[in-house]
């Protein structure tokens, strides 16, 4: 078992962002995001260990100023819950119904003996599963800010989206990415879910769209992901999945990427590639 340099979280300031919004950052992992409102402070994921969240809740100490805190899991997948057993007991955690399920599984928990293996940095985790969930969408009445959390399923079954319609921000999570989401290889239909909550999004024409990773605030993501779902089942599609060189024509710009994140999105690419070639597009 190998003892990798251990992440830490950094409070970033989003420039142009209302500052009652901002992200915890743990570089080359995840953003986690905190909304200030009148009447709580809402934590926008947990990261992935219980360290990394209690170094998060000594960050945001001084958001509170008294009000409760809310946890938001946008879906249960580790980088993103993982921490929130630091909350357990001290703040409702807030997820899709099918979020508790995951969390809960026996492919959670191997998971989690795997990355336990190779990093000992995992050894304190403890899968705790929402503990207030729904089902389509929830509206969360912070006074001066309204969160409406809304179930956006493709990247993950149990994903959701938080939308913040005074200040038209969309806390995107995983739905969209920059350069490209990853699809759920687990339903054949999660392209189309995919396509179709990047359209939910859209719809509510956003003007700052903050995903869990890519570290921008620019709304055409949304426009940029649905055009590169567009350009597989559009005319590079024969080529696309016959693997021919308009393969790489259609993977989007990867310039400042780094080589553990290239790889990555070159097999979610392939993913996406797959769910073309067998029509899901």
């Amino acid at each position: 078992m190998t003892s990798p340099a251990r992440p830490e979280v950094h409070r970033h300031l989003l420039p142009g962002v209302d500052p009652r919004i901002f992200a915890l950052r743990v570089a080359d992992e995840v953003d986690a995001f905190v909304v200030r409102t009148e009447r709580f402070v809402a934590l926008v994921d947990t990261l992935a260990t219980p360290e990394l969240c209690a170094r998060a809740l000594e960050l945001i100490a001084d958001e509170t100023g008294g009000r409760p805190l809310l946890v938001v899991n946008t879906h249960a997948d580790w980088d993103h819950v993982w921490g929130n057993a630091a909350v357990e007991g001290r703040a409702p955690i807030i997820g899709h119904r099918s979020a508790a399920a995951r969390v809960r599984s026996a492919e959670a928990r191997d998971t989690w003996r795997d990355k336990r293996a190779a990093d000992d940095r995992f050894d304190r985790v403890r899968l705790v599963a929402p503990t207030v969930t729904f089902d389509t969408s929830l509206t969360l009445d912070g006074g001066d800010l309204t969160l409406e959390l809304l179930h956006t399923p493709g990247h993950t079954p149990d994903h959701i989206a938080v939308w913040i319609p005074q200040l038209r921000v969309c806390l995107a999570g995983d739905a969209a990415e920059d350069p490209l989401p990853e699809l759920w290889e687990g339903d054949a239909s999660s392209a189309a879910q995919l396509v179709a909550s990047l359209e939910l999004l859209r719809s509510l024409a956003p003007e700052q769209v903050l995903p869990s990773h890519g570290g921008t605030t620019d709304p055409a993501l949304l426009d940029r992901n649905l055009g590169y779902f567009a350009s597989l089942s559009g005319r590079y599609a024969d080529a696309v999945r016959a693997g021919g060189p308009e393969f790489e024509t259609v993977f989007p710009d990867s310039s400042g990427l780094s080589a553990p994140a290239l790889a990555f999105y070159r097999a979610c690419h392939r993913k996406a590639v797959r769910a073309a070639a067998a029509g899901r597009l």
